[in-house]
């Protein structure tokens, strides 16, 4: 047998490749409803000051994660396979060195000792060693976010993360019910990410064994040298998507950056329901570029974007007319500071749906996506530093809501350059506009019916209407316009590959 043979002999079947695509999928869902309804428990059980700062850890990890990680664990999804044995062991082990090592200076960055600390995250550094050693344990417990799937356990991998997010949702919860202080919920996290450390270990211990050899130069050099590029395209992205907070968190108390930063949370299912298609889509997109047929794998991707507006659209819509009321009912009327960043923030999400960033990897314009990134970070940053001044808290989230139009832009004109294809074709934007139109004229009846009928309700009431009436609304509209059958097309072209 032939090594492509061989090779073709390991790959699962479609079937196989969807039952493990759907168990992540299934994981990563109850993984974001855990860690949805855990900020619901704390808004009520901390102050805004003390919640603020909880929300400023999670903003510093996240840059931390952006920054220093350089796709090192990444980079297993191109070594593992490739190895048997002990080979396998090193590059896992050189991955533990790294992030291991890479801790050690984010700890330091956010403790006490860094002369450079910001302002507002020296009250997180009163917590003496908890920060910077949660800080150090979270990197090196990243790890066990991809290795079993990586080594296609993806049942081991779906348990694990569906077991850990309950975890640490009940167990933060539980702290601050019962102390309602930031310094228990701390001490608990810390706890957290131990045990998830632990099991990580645990984990290579069963299936590689925890020894030697722990770093080689030569092969340490090659997986660093993989990872660089895509770990720098990663950390802009990273750091223009978290810019705003940090100018929001500069610029603002602890208190309003605690609004600020739950106003994003509308962004979680656009980003879940734009994966989702995505990584069902690939594939056949793949196949078709590799075949030379462009305008076949546009046409899919257009399908694609068409598929993901009609779930959204109504969503941003629905998040934008009852902004207030969903404050009010998830974290409080001490939060409703977050609306006005909420609705600005909706205005850019709504480019999220015309996704063309995959074409671009398809055709290989690492470069470009390089020098997309950092532009869009300092265009980002200036322009929430300055709306800020002007514009007080919503003003800070100006910055990334124009940069998302600026990199669909820039990411359009890229892929109509190098394939050829006009704008214009690039895209059904008639198909993309009437369900815009539908999902707006659906929020503004229902918007308009509750507050005629049920302005003296109360917020959860007025959610519940006003969602029902929009959901009828648009599904009327829908079926006028036969959205249905783009979502027929886009699922029959994405199994047969157009």
């Amino acid at each position: 047998m032939s090594a492509g043979l061989e090779a073709r002999a390991g790959v699962p079947t479609a079937y196989g490749l969807t039952r493990r695509a759907l168990s992540l999928g299934a994981a990563n869902a109850f993984d974001y409803a855990f860690q949805f309804l855990l900020p619901v428990v704390l808004v009520r059980c901390l102050d805004p000051a003390a919640f603020g700062q909880y929300r400023l850890l999670w903003l510093a990890v996240g840059t931390v994660m952006a920054v220093v990680t350089m796709a090192m664990p990444g980079s297993l999804y191109y070594f593992l396979p490739r190895s048997e044995g002990a080979t396998k062991r090193l590059y896992i082990n050189q991955a533990l060195v790294f992030l291991a090592a890479t801790g050690l200076i984010a700890g330091w960055a956010v403790s006490s000792w860094n002369p450079w600390l910001p302002d507002k995250m020296r009250d997180l550094a009163q917590h003496e060693a908890v920060v910077p050693l949660f800080v150090l344990l979270w990197l090196v417990a990243s790890l066990l976010d991809l290795l079993p799937t990586v080594e296609e356990r993806v049942m081991w991998q779906a348990k694990t993360t569906i077991g850990l997010a309950a975890l640490r949702a009940v167990t933060l919860s539980l702290a601050a019910i019962l102390t309602r202080e930031l310094g228990p919920v701390l001490l608990v996290l810390l706890a957290f990410v131990a045990f998830k450390v632990a099991l990580l270990l645990g984990y290579v211990a069963r299936y590689h064994g925890l020894r030697g050899p722990l770093l080689r130069w030569r092969a340490f050099s090659d997986q660093l040298k993989y990872a660089a590029p895509i770990g720098a395209a990663g950390a802009l992205y990273g750091l223009r998507l978290q810019g705003d907070q940090w100018v929001a968190a500069t610029l603002f108390s602890v208190g309003m950056f605690a609004s600020f930063s739950i106003a994003t949370i509308i962004v979680s299912p656009v980003q879940l329901c734009r994966q989702s298609v995505f990584h069902a889509f690939l594939p056949s997109m793949s196949r078709l570029q590799a075949a030379g047929d462009i305008p076949g794998m546009l046409e899919l991707k257009s399908r694609a974007n068409v598929m993901v507006g009609t779930l959204v659209y109504p969503l941003l819509a629905f998040a934008f007319v009852f902004a207030e009321e969903m404050v009010t009912v998830i974290y409080t009327a001490a939060y409703v500071d977050a609306v006005p960043v909420m609705r600005v923030s909706i205005v850019g999400f709504a480019a999220l749906v015309v996704e063309f960033t995959s074409i671009v990897q398809l055709l290989r314009q690492g470069a470009f996506m390089i020098r997309m990134s950092l532009a869009a970070l300092v265009l980002s940053v200036a322009l929430s530093w300055f709306s800020a001044h002007y514009f007080g808290l919503a003003g800070a989230a100006a910055g990334s809501a124009t940069t998302i139009y600026f990199e669909l832009v820039a990411t359009l004109r890229q892929v109509s350059l190098r394939t050829g294809v006009p704008l214009g074709r690039m895209q059904n934007w008639r198909a993309l506009g009437l369900l815009m139109l539908s999902a707006a004229l659906a929020a503004a009846f229902a918007w308009s019916m509750v507050g005629r009928y049920f302005a003296a309700s109360g917020p959860l009431v007025r959610l519940i209407v006003g969602g029902a009436l929009l959901a009828a609304a648009y599904a009327a509209m829908a079926a006028l316009l036969g959205v249905g059958r783009g979502w027929f097309a886009a699922v029959r072209g994405s199994e047969h590959g157009l």
